[in-house]
């Protein structure tokens, strides 16, 4: 059974330790898209749910935002270690009560989600003066899909993305995360190009208690790999991750894409091809996010 409650919280902005952002926001603590390979799930431990991760969320209840100033020509990353539109974003609209405070302000938008929700926000989102957002698709599998969280269908998550990059809204493809001999890159690619800016590439992390999870359904479901993820992340072997880096760039450049290594800065123009952005060893994500939730359980308290 879902636990659900609401919590007080100091603040829902904090300082950014994120090479992407001045203030990450996290409207709740947990999400219920349960993905089997979330790195944010280590955060269990901050909290005193004893439920497992994806069964439990705190609504978080702040005070009015002030010094409204302090974010003018600033960035904020939605969100760090939670999805700003799971499910009962619907009912408590947390999300877009901090959009609502931040409006005016001056600050550029930078949402990360595996949802289709985000439509009900997308005028919301286009009055601010610079907008990206981000759909997770790792996948076109849906049984695989379903197999590892609980967000919408890919279609949707298609969808949602077409309906923002029409919009004039900066979109990307996140395909995050690749999962070696199983998710099929260069067809997400081709089927997500006509409607994003950007295509960003990462590798699965296997760190914490998830890590024997997917080794186990790696296992039970896809035998034949086993070998391949010793390899990986047993051996620490980067051949597969050398060989897709190098097969991404002729795929790229049969495209007529532009493809780049971990470059954050990376833009790219309506009405052009994407760039494709390799971020294969990015791997300070995990414990930049992990610094992130110590920041958030400091303002909880």
């Amino acid at each position: 059974m879902l636990k659900i409650q609401e919590i007080e919280v100091k603040s829902v902005m904090s300082k950014s330790n994120l090479p992407v952002a001045d203030f990450s926001v996290n409207p709740y603590v947990g999400c219920l898209h349960a993905c089997k390979y979330c790195y944010a799930s280590f955060m269990k431990r901050f909290t005193d749910h004893p439920e497992p991760w994806g069964e439990f969320l705190d609504v978080k209840n702040w005070p009015a935002i002030r010094d409204r100033g302090q974010f003018r020509g600033k960035e904020a990353f939605f969100s760090s270690v939670t999805d700003p539109y799971q499910p009962h974003e619907a009912k408590y609209q947390r999300t877009r009560r901090v959009l609502e405070q931040l409006q005016g302000t001056g600050i550029r938008l930078s949402i990360s989600t595996k949802s289709d929700l985000i439509l009900r926000d997308l005028d919301l989102i286009r009055s601010f003066p610079s907008s990206r957002v981000s759909w997770s698709i790792n996948t076109l599998d849906e049984e695989f899909r379903s197999e590892m969280d609980r967000g919408v269908s890919i279609e949707r998550r298609l969808e949602a993305m077409r309906q923002f990059y029409e919009a004039g809204i900066d979109t990307t493809c996140f395909i995050s995360p690749i999962f070696p001999g199983i998710t099929d890159i260069e067809a997400i690619i081709r089927r997500a190009k006509g409607q994003c800016n950007l295509v960003w590439l990462e590798n699965l992390n296997l760190r914490g208690d998830y890590r024997g999870r997917i080794l186990a359904w790696i296992h039970e479901h896809h035998p034949e790999l086993d070998t391949l993820y010793r390899d990986i992340y047993t051996r620490k072997d980067r051949t597969y991750w050398s060989e897709l880096d190098a097969d991404m760039r002729h795929f790229c450049a049969d495209e007529g894409l532009r493809y780049v290594r971990n470059d954050d800065s990376v833009r790219a123009s309506h009405g052009e091809p994407p760039v494709v952005v390799n971020y294969f060893y990015h791997e300070e994500i995990i414990p930049s996010a992990r610094k992130e939730q110590l920041r958030q359980t400091r303002i909880c308290c």
